[in-house]
């Protein structure tokens, strides 16, 4: 812990350019709130305290994010940075330094993070050098690489809406001489109806005549704020191409890092292969020589090796064992296991089931609460009907055994090793091993029977429907 360093998160904003019922800090970043990844990089600096002022909803932010590590500020009027940042401060007899971070913020770089904090100077401001600095502060520079004062958009005249260094809003100060120039700003907000700016302590500290340090951010682009949902999926890009590169590092090859997405954690192997479009989503492990086609989702799912999933499917807390094969277009629902070399094809929905070594369902399936055997034949067209309108019942299918196309297994019912179900069949009733079961209505011919066809309305349409 370094129990000089307080660090005050500023999460208290509506985001009304966001157009969401959502809170501006919750909205979602690479599968988690914006205001989780700032908490992520405050913890890594391990201060002594975390405090976060909470506004708009704020009940909602507090259950989204809160633990026992955090310490949670209201501000029921939003009058504005300074006054938030006081409020955080208030009470408070804090020693050592606080370090001012934004909720709406959440990929500033740790690099930039410890330069402010090895700043030898009372005030560190952080700054970015941008190609377009419309909608941010100014910082006014005398002499350059000496902040002055940081000028608000509005308040600029033409000079200096020139100026392409920006204020990001993060700051670095001794907590005492901060509350003092707070305190200050104070006043000065009464004369501007009420707006309380946090940059106002750069030009009280300048009167005191004490230094303040400029740190220009490494990545400009990762420390501008989410104010609308276009800045958001800049930052989502930004997110992602992070974790592709990582990945390429490890060893993932990727067909296109900029069409990969990684909304949790994943882990993986040697010889992997992620082709365009694909998903990961909660916690994900692949196996050796696993590969994945396009167009797939993967959330909280086991991959073992050598195993294949081929495009456009979609497998939720799932385990593929070595050797299997997925898809294309197949869905593995919560509690779909599959062992060593089985396979399910196309069009096929398993849920709460396990397909034994070499079982395979290869189209137009669907497997609930079912155990099938090592070896199993599951023909197109099957289904486990498993609910009864108020209770789940299970399917058992033996090793070896064949279930022709299009048969319904009304659970509970229990298939035998080596039994055969003949096609079209509804089985009812346990199946014995090694033996055939069939269970359909014969099968008839009707010679004098006539399809019915339309009767021509008079003066009107023929009813021909070939017209």
């Amino acid at each position: 812990m370094n129990p000089g360093l307080h660090i005050v998160i500023l999460a208290a904003g509506k985001g009304t350019r966001m157009r969401s019922a959502l809170p501006k800090v919750l909205q979602p970043l690479g599968g988690r709130p914006m205001l989780a990844h700032v908490l992520e990089r405050a913890r890594t600096l391990s201060p002594a305290t975390i405090t976060v002022v909470v506004g708009h909803q704020a009940e909602r932010v507090r259950a989204a994010v809160g633990a026992e590590d955090l310490r949670f500020v209201e501000q029921v009027e939003q009058k504005g940075t300074g006054h938030a940042v006081s409020l955080a401060l208030n009470g408070q007899e804090f020693s050592g330094r606080v370090l001012v971070l934004y909720g709406d913020v959440p990929l500033i770089p740790l690099q930039d993070l410890e330069a402010c904090l090895q700043g030898e100077a009372d005030l560190v401001v952080l700054g970015a050098e941008v190609p377009d600095p419309r909608g941010y502060g100014r910082l006014v520079e005398h002499p350059p690489g000496h902040l002055e004062r940081i000028v608000e958009e509005r308040d600029a005249d033409a000079a200096q809406q020139r100026i392409r260094r920006i204020n990001t809003g993060i700051l670095c100060a001794p907590a005492a001489d901060l509350q003092r120039w707070l305190a200050a700003g104070e006043t000065e907000a009464a004369r501007r109806a009420g707006e309380w700016y946090l940059t106002d302590v750069v030009a009280t500290a300048r009167t005191e005549g004490r230094p303040v340090a400029l740190v220009m951010s490494a990545r400009p682009e990762a420390v501008l704020g989410v104010n609308d949902r276009l800045q958001l999926v800049g930052q989502e890009r930004l997110y992602q191409r992070e974790q592709a590169d990582r990945c390429l590092r490890d060893g993932l090859a990727l067909a296109d890092p900029a069409r990969f997405d990684l909304r949790g954690e994943l882990k993986f192997g040697e010889d992997c292969f992620v082709d365009i479009n694909v998903v990961f989503q909660g916690s994900v492990r692949l196996g050796d020589r696993v590969h994945i086609g396009p167009g797939c989702e993967l959330r909280d799912v086991v991959v073992e090796d050598d195993a294949c999933i081929h495009a456009y499917s979609v497998l939720e807390s799932s385990v593929l064992g070595p050797g299997c094969e997925v898809g294309p277009f197949a869905r593995l629902r919560p509690g779909a296991r599959l062992d060593a070399g089985a396979k399910v094809g196309n069009f096929v929905e398993m849920k709460n089931s396990t397909l034994g070594p070499g079982a395979k369902a290869s189209h137009l399936t669907y497997l609930g609460d079912a155990e099938v055997g090592p070896r199993a034949n599951i023909g197109a067209g099957t289904i486990t009907c498993n609910y009864d309108g108020a209770h789940k019942h299970r399917t058992r299918i033996g090793a070896d055994a064949f279930i022709g196309s299009n048969s319904s297994l009304v659970a509970p019912v229990t298939v035998g090793d080596g039994a055969t179900i003949g096609a079209g069949t509804v089985l009812t009733r346990d199946a014995p091993p090694d033996a055939l079961t069939l269970a359909r209505a014969p099968q008839q011919t009707l010679t004098d029977w006539e399809r019915p066809r339309k009767v021509p309305k008079a003066g009107g349409d023929s009813g021909d429907p070939q017209r």
